[in-house]
This record gives structure tokens, sequence and C-alpha cells, in this order.
């Protein structure tokens, strides 16, 4: 075997490892009946009940979209529940599913996600009977509705989008993606293996058309929210996006005792998900502090 060989199976599994890490291995992971039982247990709390009707506080529903690797149930444990509490109509999505990969999603072509996604968005307005929905996603989740609302025109059906630690730039995965070209034919096998993964590494095809002429579109308000721990949407400040429509929150800004990385900015992170819930309703926002972990 050619030493670059030996190398290029490692160097695989670490890529794979290190954005893996946008969502935890659970039993729902493992066990497509737990995953069943855990939407079923979604959609009887009001996530996922598509016979929710949005109310005068709450007009839009939210979509949530989940990373790489995620899924509709496990990436938002915590915050769907975070926001049904509050009154929103909540739903998830599934997307970037590849043949013979079952649950873990994310991993097909962005573009082709996209288009999933558009999908769901005028499924759950023809269900809600709402005019417009609210995006927040997480990772490549927060990043690929950009791709949507740019050329696949969402931004007509779209108020708001919501980022955590979206890798809107691409990522270097902590200067592993930097070592690729030393192997041979690295780049192709994961263009071809998992293209969603090929996409989001910086300076990548998808990228450079995603971002040329402007990081944002006319009528939607973007929030990215952004942790300076993060390892794998790296460097973290290339998640941030410009434009006059555009808030990027920093946690360590609003609570410097915050030490959440990737991982945990979408999963549980409170602060987070107070400013989420500020970003949805700006109209009532208040503080976010470390208090907020409380509220």
């Amino acid at each position: 075997m050619l030493p670059w060989k030996r190398v290029l199976g490692p160097l695989a599994a670490l890529l794979l490892a290190a954005t893996a890490a946008t969502v935890p291995v659970t039993a729902a992971h493992a066990d497509t009946a737990a995953t069943g039982a855990a939407t079923a247990s979604a959609s009887s709390s009001g996530w996922n009940d598509y016979s929710c009707k949005p109310s005068a506080a709450h007009p839009r529903p939210v979509v949530l979209v989940h990373g790489t690797f995620g899924n509709s149930i496990d990436n938002w444990l915590a915050l769907a529940p975070y926001l049904t509490v509050r009154g929103y109509c909540v739903f998830s999505v599934d997307y970037g599913q590849l043949p013979g990969v079952p649950l873990f999603n994310g991993l097909g072509p962005i573009d082709k996600s996209a288009a999933q996604l558009s999908a769901f968005v005028d499924k759950v307005l023809a269900a809600t009977g709402a005019a417009e929905a609210d995006l927040v996603g997480h990772s490549q989740g927060g990043m690929m509705p950009r791709y949507y609302l740019k050329f696949l025109g969402g931004a007509a059906k779209v108020n708001a989008l919501v980022g955590l630690a979206p890798d809107n730039h691409g990522t270097t995965l902590s200067g592993l993606t930097n070592l690729l070209p030393y192997f041979p034919g690295a780049e192709d096998l994961l263009s071809a293996a998992t293209p969603g993964l090929a996409d989001q590494i910086t300076g990548s095809d998808f990228l450079a058309k995603l971002n040329a002429g402007g990081d944002t579109v006319a009528g939607v308000r973007y929030t990215v929210i952004a942790t300076r721990y993060d390892e794998v949407a790296t460097p973290w400040r290339t998640q941030y996006l410009s434009g006059s429509n555009v808030r990027n929150v920093l946690l360590q800004d609003l609570c410097p005792l915050d030490l959440s990385e990737h991982v945990a900015i979408g999963l549980f992170d409170r602060i987070a998900f107070h400013e989420v819930a500020n970003a949805l309703d700006p109209a009532h926002a208040t503080a976010t502090t470390c208090a907020s972990v409380f509220s």
C-alpha cells in the first residue's frame, strides 16, 4: 500500500469525527424505533404538530434545521421545547440523506439539501396558514438555508434566519482540511462519498457561489450566534455575516463565563437559546446575561 493511502484513512476518519461533533451519538441514532418514538413524543408536546396555528404574539412558525450528521430530533431535544413553551409553532426538518445511511443526515450536496428545506417550508406554511416562517439552524443548518434564500425563492417566505455556530464562509476543521492537498485523491474521495462535507470546506465551489455578491438578501433578518471556543466551524470569526440586516453575536460578550463550544451552543446552551428568542421576537427582546441560564 502506498504511504499516502495509509494516512488517508485516518485523515478521513478525523474529518468525519470532527464534523460529527455537531451532534451527539444517542440511542436514537442506534435505534430507528427510538427515533420514531421521539418524533411521536415531540408531536404530542406541540413540536412537529401540524395542527398548530401561530398566535398573534408569535405569528410565524419556526423551522429548525439540524447540522451535519444530525437529524430532526436529536439536534433539538432542548431548543424545540424551549420555544414551544414560549408559544411558538415549532417544526424540524430532515435533509441531506445518503442512501444506506439512516439517521445521520446533512451529508448530501448542500444545494439539494436547500431544495429539501424549500419543500419543507412550503409544507409548514400550508399547514399553519402563515405567510412566512422563521428559520433557526445549527452548524450547516445555519448556513445551508442561505442558499435557499438566495437561489430558491426563500426570501419571499422567510422573515428571519438565526444561525447557531454556522459555517457561513466554510471551515478548516481546526486546520485538518489544510492537510487534504497532501494526499492525492483525498478531496475527490470526500466529494464523492460525502459531498455535504466537501461543500463546507473553506474555498469550496459551493461556498464561492453562495457568498458571491454579498452574504445576505433583502427582506430577511440574519442573526449569527457564535462562540470563541468553536472547534468545528473554524476560525470562528468566519461564521459572521456582513450586511445592514445582520446581527452578529458572540456568546462570551454576553457571558464571559460561557464555555460552550460547537456542540453545546446548539444542543443545550440556554444563553444561546435566549438570544434565539430575542432574534425571533426583537420587539420584546430582553438583555441576555449569564443569568439567562435560569430564564
